[in-house]
């Protein structure tokens, strides 16, 4: 097993059932925040190296500086993303079909709830992170239909417009789970105390249970990570 989408989806859907376990509503709550504060500063940094780079803060290179892939696991399995646009102007709206993320919740028995709220938060915070100017809009999750429908009002890119992502800013999936991990460990400790150290502690416990020991411990080397900034 290596880190991928699916590691990605559990380390939140575990967040959100041991936070709501312990503390009911004020525990959705603080995954909610978890999720906004996570997405936020992955969007900085995809910020950070546009402004580097020079370049405007659009919706074009928000799609050009995305920090993700997806892996060959997902690929393999049949669950990558599938997507296509459904239009360009006045908005770029984007209809999904299949996401790994989506699948994860499923299987977790927690698609209506912590993928529920996990998705309607998720890519709105990222481009808010990115640039607060940008309007982005998740009109429609699977959760509640067919396919998502996500809504970037006022693109500046059309179907001719090469959007594709910088490899060099490409993180790991390993990255990306540490990620999430630390954004909500943080985010429980800061809002519950000792309590959430608890859950965060339970929260490993399970992910090295299901996982190992090893990526467990990968997670945690990524401790003194400033995740706030780009780096490179």
């Amino acid at each position: 097993m290596s880190f991928n989408e699916c590691v990605h989806a559990y380390i939140a859907a575990k967040y959100y059932v041991c936070l709501t376990e312990a503390f009911g509503d004020r525990g959705k709550e603080a995954f909610i925040h978890g999720t906004r504060y996570y997405a936020e500063q992955r969007g900085r940094r995809m910020a950070q190296r546009a402004i580097r780079d020079g370049v405007p803060l659009t919706f074009a290179n928000y799609c050009r500086y995305g920090e993700w892939e997806e892996t060959k696991e997902a690929e393999e399995a049949g669950l990558s993303n599938r997507s296509v646009f459904l239009s360009y102007a006045p908005d770029a709206v984007r209809k999904i079909t299949r996401c790994p993320w989506h699948h994860q919740f499923q299987v977790m028995g927690l698609d209506q709830t912590a993928g529920a709220e996990y998705c309607r938060h998720l890519d709105k915070a990222i481009a808010r992170g990115f640039n607060p100017e940008l309007v982005y809009e998740v009109e429609q999750t699977l959760q509640t239909g067919d396919c998502c429908i996500h809504r970037m009002k006022n693109a500046d890119f059309d179907e001719h417009t090469d959007l594709t992502k910088h490899p060099e800013h490409i993180r790991s999936f390993e990255y990306h789970c540490a990620h999430s991990f630390w954004a909500f460990r943080e985010v429980t400790s800061a809002v519950f105390g000792s309590r959430g150290d608890r859950v965060n502690e339970r929260v490993l416990r399970d992910f090295a249970r299901d996982y190992g020991q090893e990526m467990a411990d990968t997670l945690m080397k990524y401790e003194n990570t400033n995740f706030h900034v780009c780096g490179s």
